[in-house]
């Protein structure tokens, strides 16, 4: 946020690759939730290099829709770049996490605001592992998110049971001191920023969520599988072997 930007209560920061077909969709629904809060927000969509028609699809609906922030990414790098990308040009106390497939609807947002305003904690994730989720995705997805589960367990030992599902809440304070620190653009950012987070000493609680799947997103090839244990083991490595995230940042999030 620059310092002359009047900050928003909330923002909502949406990465997008090739959503050229629901995109208008989802920014209306997330825009429908966020004005039933009642507080000021923005909505961070960040195109991601897109291959389709959504970088020209978020310029008309950004000159519709005046809460809508857009992001142009050139070339793409990934999720993680495009989170960090959108939090760099957000100006909400309290910021969103939310993948654009629309998968995890934002009505669930309300929820995660009680739970932060409960408990005081820093940051809110939705889990798929919590008893009251309700999950409508395929046996497959489930088997690998229970195998990554045992092994961010016995590597980290993070008191969380699901770093990856794409609905998340922060004050902005923490993303603000994690962002400096984190390294991993693409499959593992979630479980790196949790990790920086929990390390620093904020305080996170898990949320149940409602997923609904959509068989046109959520394919993982065998070398998506890789790169997340590579990043992973990366993670590893710099947290306990480099101690580097015990080393002061280099610079500061905005």
């Amino acid at each position: 946020m620059k310092p002359n930007e009047q900050a928003l209560e909330y923002s909502v920061i949406m990465p997008a690759f090739n959503e050229g077909r629901h995109l208008e969709e989802n920014v209306r629904q997330t825009v429908a939730v966020m004005e039933e809060l009642g507080k000021t927000f923005e909505i961070v969509v960040v195109d991601d290099c897109s291959l389709d028609n959504s970088c020209s699809l978020l310029q008309d609906l950004a000159a519709r829709i005046p809460a809508l922030n857009p992001v142009y990414l050139n070339p793409n790098q990934g999720k993680g770049h495009a989170l960090r990308a959108g939090f760099m040009q957000s100006r909400g106390r309290l910021v969103f996490f939310l993948d654009a497939d629309l998968e995890l609807h934002p009505r669930q947002f309300a929820y995660f605001l009680e739970i932060m305003s409960a408990t005081g904690v820093d940051v809110v994730i939705g889990s798929k592992r919590h008893p009251e989720s309700v999950l409508h995705y395929p046996w497959r997805r489930r088997l690998m998110s229970s195998v990554y589960f045992w092994m961010v367990k016995l590597l980290f030992g993070l008191p969380v049971k699901d770093t990856q599902t794409g609905i998340k809440l922060f004050r902005r304070e923490v993303l603000a001191k994690a962002f400096p620190k984190s390294l991993v653009k693409t499959y593992a950012f979630d479980l790196e920023l949790l990790i920086l987070a929990h390390h620093y000493g904020y305080r996170i609680a898990e949320a149940p969520v409602t997923v609904e799947y959509k068989a046109q997103f959520g394919h993982i090839r065998p070398l998506d599988i890789l790169r997340i244990l590579w990043d992973t083991l990366a993670i590893f490595y710099r947290l306990y072997l480099r101690r580097y995230y015990d080393r002061a940042s280099a610079g500061k999030a905005r």
